[in-house]
């Protein structure tokens, strides 16, 4: 594993137009050997959850699901790639896909806060 995510926070930089995620969701990360998971709150998401593992390459495969503020619940997959930014701080490229709703797919990034 390249990096231990225990007890780091993240925010979104970047995300599409399809996605939830905001500059106000809040990521606190957990980790235990390969494994990793998460919390997340914030913008228009009232709490959700993560779960997921390293893999080969330096990535991060996660499963994902979270309660809007509008009451839907939602549910997908990411791969993550980590970045070690110049300041010492991770950045956390994802490509992820929900598995409810439309089943559309986008992109974001997240920093290390």
């Amino acid at each position: 594993m390249p990096y231990n995510l225990h007890h780091k926070k993240f925010r979104a930089i970047t995300n599409t137009d399809n996605g939830e995620v905001s500059s106000q969701t809040l990521f606190h990360y957990h980790q235990e050997d390969d494994l990793v998971w998460a919390v997340y709150q914030g913008g228009g998401i009232r709490k959700g959850t993560l779960v997921g593992q390293w893999r080969e390459g330096n990535l991060l495969e996660f499963r994902y699901q979270h309660l809007s503020t509008d009451g839907t619940f939602k549910s997908g997959e990411c791969i993550s790639r980590p970045e070690l930014k110049v300041d010492g701080k991770l950045r956390l490229h994802e490509t992820w896909q929900w598995t409810s709703g439309d089943k559309s797919r986008g992109t974001s990034v997240i920093e290390e806060i």
